[in-house]
């Protein structure tokens, strides 16, 4: 049996779910500043204008109750169009937004790179937070993003909107209640970890302050394909290509429905040649030719359950139990015999959050106070496990050897045998742009 939402039928009802949302109280008139009211109108922020950015902007705007009131680009050029579609106040620092008393929260869409500094700068001047996912670059950032958020008592939503599709639920649901018996093994997708940069260079337009685009990171030359997405979340300086990119989707359904949100697994290991990377680009972002090898990701949760990276749905994950199997994927799910799945739950024993929109979540949460579905620690938990699979892989790379199990300890969040492994939970951080000394 398959259970099907397409994510146009999915978008199409949250749309209309946007325009039936009637019109309230604007902002502060019953809130103080940083706690808004059940009838506040949401002040937001958009901080990086992008294909992203711009799609959330335009969809929090759709909801009666939120007005997009400023913009935040290191390029100004690209950023001016979608100010002026929201009638928003445009900067090309977002601190200027932070500083700005009517704005309530911030909507974060810049590459992974920028996501740990700007949220715990939007933290500290008390602003609540959506935050695309991946949620950090590195797993210490994901620790100091939690203090952070959790400091200062902001509400965060990352973007792993699986979470509020009905058809991801139910299968989680199904699979947390022992459809499927005692669960044996996972398979996830085998995404591709990222690649050393080495793009020609460019004159950098009047427009664009380059150096606070390169941020924390090392300033590398101008290239015009490094400001797309599918530019910088190649390079591992910015992201770690489609194993955070796409594959925190996946994960985060796979912690889920392991009953993983606060922990994650205990060992990782990966088979087969040591990973290679290529060492450049060509000019518009194809791969170099060269012998490129990423050897496959193992990991084993606690009650021996391992996890494979290999044939899986992009977005989503294969579940093996004892009675059959539960293979999910983005607004869909389908089991193995069909029966598992064909009687809906009565009286579940475990129940897990439940949204029905991702957007509208946070904003409700926002004035509630409450947390979102997708809180700063999931987002941190799944990002995590995906640091774990690319450090595996670079681990390899220096030692030269595959089948070196890396032991993770999900609560001390750190190996407790690889120096290796351990040296790659954090990177320097270029000056001024590294994280204030007091979160």
């Amino acid at each position: 049996m398959s259970h099907k939402q397409t994510r146009r039928s999915f978008l199409a009802q949250s749309a209309q779910a946007a325009i039936m949302t009637p019109m309230l109280l604007p902002s502060g008139v019953l809130a103080l500043r940083g706690t808004p009211g059940a009838n506040d109108r949401i002040v937001l922020g958009l901080i990086g204008s992008g294909a992203m950015g711009t799609g959330l902007a335009r969809l929090f705007s759709g909801f009666d109750d939120v007005r997009v009131a400023a913009i935040a680009d290191v390029d100004l050029e690209k950023a001016r169009p979608v100010a002026s579609a929201h009638d928003a106040g445009l900067y090309q620092d977002y601190r200027a937004i932070l500083d700005r008393q009517d704005i309530d929260g911030v909507v974060i869409a810049l590459p992974e790179h920028w996501h740990g500094l700007a949220t715990i700068h939007a933290a500290q001047a008390g602003k609540d937070i959506y935050c695309e996912k991946p949620l950090s670059l590195t797993v210490r950032e994901g620790q100091l993003m939690v203090e952070a958020v959790r400091k200062y008592n902001r509400i965060l939503q990352t973007g792993s909107q699986d979470r509020s599709n009905p058809a991801n639920y139910a299968a989680c649901m199904f699979i947390r209640n022992g459809r499927i018996g005692a669960i044996q093994r996972v398979v996830a997708h085998n995404h591709t970890s990222p690649e050393l940069y080495g793009m020609p260079g460019h004159p950098v337009p009047d427009t664009l302050d380059w150096d606070m685009w390169c941020g924390p990171v090392q300033t590398v030359p101008f290239n015009p394909h490094l400001q797309t997405v599918r530019g910088w979340v190649s390079f591992r300086d910015f992201a770690g290509h489609s194993m955070t990119s796409n594959g925190t989707h996946g994960m985060d359904q796979i912690q889920w429905a392991l009953g993983m949100d606060g922990s994650g697994p205990v060992e990782v290991w990966t088979e087969g040649e040591p990973f290679n990377p290529p060492l450049h680009r060509g000019e518009n972002g194809g791969r170099t030719p060269g012998n490129h090898r990423e050897p496959k990701v193992f990991m084993r949760y606690p009650g021996d359950i391992i996890m494979e990276l290999g044939e899986a749905p992009l977005w989503g994950g294969r579940f093996i139990g004892e009675k059959g199997s539960i293979t999910i994927e983005r607004g869909e799910f389908s089991s193995d015999p069909p029966e598992l799945t064909e009687e809906p739950l009565e009286n579940p024993e475990i129940e897990v959050y439940r949204s029905e929109h991702h957007w509208r979540n946070w904003i409700d949460c926002v004035k509630s106070r409450e947390d979102p579905i997708a809180p700063v620690e999931v987002g941190h938990r799944t990002a995590t496990v995906c640091h774990l699979a690319n450090i595996a892989r670079w681990v390899s790379q220096v030692t030269g050897e595959t089948d070196e199990h890396l032991m993770w300890d999900p609560e001390q969040e750190k190996f407790t045998n690889s120096q290796w492994g351990n040296h790659f939970l954090d990177r320097p951080r270029r000056k001024p742009y590294q994280f204030p000394e007091t979160i």
